[in-house]
């Protein structure tokens, strides 16, 4: 394979250890070769870096397995030219010898310039990706809660949804609190077994934590809405808020460029 990077690495990340292979030296000439292992924790990453600072490289290729990728990116980011290759297209490049390293294979693809870069977002947009994947998880936990204590309510044998239209309303978390409490509402003919109260104050816990933390986490979101001319503009489209656009906009980051 044709060379066209004098100083170049490959990476090959696991869960505790990220293997280096670093090829440099003039393009018409064999390269020199060293590999490196280094662990994935704080301070072997910053010695990665000053290893690679330290030999002039210019061009680094992580292979995309997992999320293990991640935190060498974020150290690696803005210091080098960085591309982050799809593990399957990079083992199907014709050529592969079973005795070659996967770090020193993503080197060897890298300094001839057969690694197409998978696309990753600037920083915010994946921080903003991160928190509205949560926030779509903590709805999902949100709605399970909820079912699980209506569920509760149906096997105690209190019909409170047909005293109230919204169980988890303002009137309805009334006389959830009551219940808790006193176990029984005579108006209503609704009462709870001590057991039942037990459990019902669990999942009750467990909600109000639940619902507090999506609160906070919208929070975060807000604040980090910063690109507010993609954000608006998205808005201003029939069916989208705020709150939508929030979450369309990091998932299409690479079509607003």
């Amino acid at each position: 394979m044709e060379a066209i990077l004098e100083s170049c690495c490959g990476l090959d990340v696991h869960r505790h250890t990220v293997v280096a292979c670093l090829l440099a030296g003039s393009l018409d000439q064999r390269p020199r070769k060293e590999i490196r292992t280094f662990s994935t924790m704080s301070n072997g990453l910053k010695e990665l870096l000053a290893w690679l600072q330290s030999e002039r490289c210019t061009h680094v290729a992580i292979e995309s397995t997992g999320t293990y990728w991640k935190p060498v990116f974020q150290v690696l980011e803005g210091h080098f030219n960085i591309k982050l290759a799809n593990a399957q297209r990079i083992k199907n490049v014709s050529g592969r010898k079973n005795d070659i390293s996967d770090a020193e294979w993503i080197a060897k693809l890298l300094r001839s310039g057969h690694i197409a870069g998978s696309f990753v977002p600037p920083q915010d947009i994946r921080t903003l990706r991160e928190l509205t994947r949560h926030k779509k998880k903590l709805i999902q936990n949100i709605t399970i809660e909820k079912n699980r204590i209506q569920k509760l309510l149906d096997t105690a044998g209190n019909k409170l949804a047909s005293a109230v239209s919204d169980v988890f309303g303002v009137t309805g978390r009334v006389i959830l609190q009551h219940l808790m409490d006193h176990g029984e509402i005579d108006a209503l003919d609704i009462k709870l077994s001590l057991h039942h109260r037990f459990l019902l104050r669990g999942s009750w816990a467990h909600l109000r934590f639940l619902e507090q933390s999506l609160a906070d986490i919208d929070a975060q979101i807000d604040s980090l809405l910063t690109r507010q001319v993609e954000v608006e503009s998205l808005g201003g489209i029939h069916g989208i808020d705020r709150n939508a656009a929030s979450i369309i906009l990091p998932e299409i980051e690479v079509k607003l460029h």
